[in-house]
């Protein structure tokens, strides 16, 4: 049964955690730091190298007029713009390796930072290629266009920058609010259109990447290693791993008035890799929910012919899935995310979970090996009725001499505060719950402004970034 959240620092309640297993964590974040910086340094190089070949092939040369040197400039932010272009989709095929590095949603956060400086680099090559040709033949940049677009695949030029601005100002989070992440979804996919289309007016036009160079052959490959990514690890191994393990809905628990646990049965599902924290990206084969692909925690540790998701009803995608038959098809893509005991870099763990996040929180603690006292759970929830699983947390809480709070009722201080009225009132905070906190990996999951709440406390408190654990699965 929770306990009441004590309102000051207390002494160190916990046990110690053997020095041999803090060393461990220690080393397992060394070796991932080591791979990000790794992938760090190969998107700058690759940046870096598609200037330095513009250069070695007879661009040096080209700065001899002003003319001549607005031209280079312009090609030189195409250049650059399409070797990021190339990175973003390399960052959005889900690879292992930085899934392992970095996590799925840090790559997706910088994949999603890299949209407006590449618009602004292709506008900067098309504005810049203008001028530059215009004043090679004593036109104005407007009136360049009608020649320009006559010449070999500069047609399929254009068409891919408006693709690709289309993609940009839809991902704008103003903008992309107002869409179904379904139709958000099909209007992303055209930026694989727009960079395709856009290649043929770079092997032809011009002779920059001319036929035999190895500049003609390094940025094909570039295309070929970009998109073979997307196509392995975005659609042919989930569907090879889908159909190996024959996934279907076995049955359906309901949770509480609004969740259900969806219980899936397959072959041999160990093999998949997962631990807890972790989701997949499911699409279940019904004729309402075929179309629409969701990103759900596991919310228990596979068995080899079973996993659990307990998903909450919030919206007509959500509410289908609790629906469901039994015996209906499922496919997975995955595993994904960093919001696993993999991630510990600290001898103690702080739990924060609210809602259905305690989804994850509920598969990681199950999935992590744990010594007695080593860890401390708060439960948030606006009634009794949000803290879904609890009877299963407070079992864990006894096995594992575990500390378990729950902060119930409305947001304190008028929803400023991630606690209820009543604990802001009294003066709680992550010190005073977790009094080991700068010695602990703080593992939050719950709505997203309200884990921000957390997340932003943890620092001020001095917790290392790296020690701070937090997902986003939204789009």
């Amino acid at each position: 049964m929770a306990i009441d959240i004590p309102t000051r620092l207390n002494a160190a309640r916990t046990r110690p955690t053997g020095p041999s297993r803090a060393r461990s964590h220690e080393v397992k974040f060394a070796r991932r730091s080591r791979l990000a910086d790794l992938l760090v340094a190969a998107c700058w190089t690759s940046a870096a190298a598609a200037v330095a070949l513009f250069l070695g092939y007879g661009g040096a040369d080209q700065f001899a007029s002003p003319a001549q040197a607005v031209t280079s400039v312009g090609i030189i932010a195409g250049l650059v713009g399409t070797d990021l272009i190339l990175v973003m989709i390399v960052l959005a095929a889900r690879l292992p390796l930085i899934d392992r590095a970095v996590g799925n949603d840090r790559a997706m956060s910088l994949h999603r930072s890299l949209g407006k400086p590449v618009l602004y680099l292709i506008l900067a090559h098309v504005v810049l290629l203008l001028v530059g040709y215009g004043m090679t033949s004593n036109l104005n940049p407007i009136a360049e266009i009608v020649p320009m677009w006559v010449i070999g695949d500069m047609p399929l030029a254009f068409l891919g920058l408006g693709l690709l601005v289309s993609v940009v100002v839809t991902s704008v989070v103003a903008v992309r609010r107002r869409f179904r992440y379904e139709f958000w979804h099909l209007v992303h996919l055209l930026s694989y259109i727009a960079v395709l289309v856009a290649l043929p007016h770079e092997l032809s036009v011009g002779g920059l990447l001319a036929v035999g160079t190895f500049q003609r052959g390094y940025w094909i490959a570039l295309y070929v290693v970009a998109f073979s990514a997307i196509g392995i690890y975005r659609f042919l191994i989930p569907v090879v791993r889908s159909v190996r393990h024959g996934l279907r809905v076995s049955r359906i628990e309901r949770v509480s008035k609004d969740v259900v646990s969806v219980y899936l049965s397959g072959r041999n599902l160990r093999s998949l890799g997962s631990g807890g924290g972790q989701y997949f990206v499911w699409r279940f084969w019904s004729g309402r929910t075929w179309w629409h692909s969701h990103p759900i925690s596991l919310s228990a540790v596979p068995t080899n012919t079973e996993l659990r998701i307990t998903v909450r009803e919030l919206g007509r995608g959500t509410s289908q899935i609790a629906r469901l038959r039994p015996g209906t098809h499922v496919w997975l893509e995955g595993p994904y995310g960093l919001f696993t005991d993999a991630g510990r870099t600290a001898p103690k763990l702080a739990v924060v979970a609210a809602g259905i996040g305690i989804t994850p929180i509920r598969a990681l603690l199950e999935h992590s090996r744990l010594a007695p006292g080593e860890a401390t759970i708060l439960l948030r929830g606006s009634s009794e009725a949000e803290t879904y699983l609890l009877d299963e947390l407070t079992e864990f809480a006894a096995e594992r001499d575990a500390m378990l709070y729950t902060s119930l009722g409305r947001r304190g201080r008028g929803g400023r505060s991630w606690l209820s009225e009543r604990d802001a009132e009294r003066g709680v905070s992550l010190r005073s719950i977790f009094p080991d906190l700068l010695h602990s990996d703080v593992y939050v999951c719950g709505p997203g402004v309200w884990a921000e709440q957390v997340v932003a406390e943890a620092r001020a408190a001095g917790v290392p970034s790296h020690q701070i654990h937090f997902e986003r699965f939204d789009w």
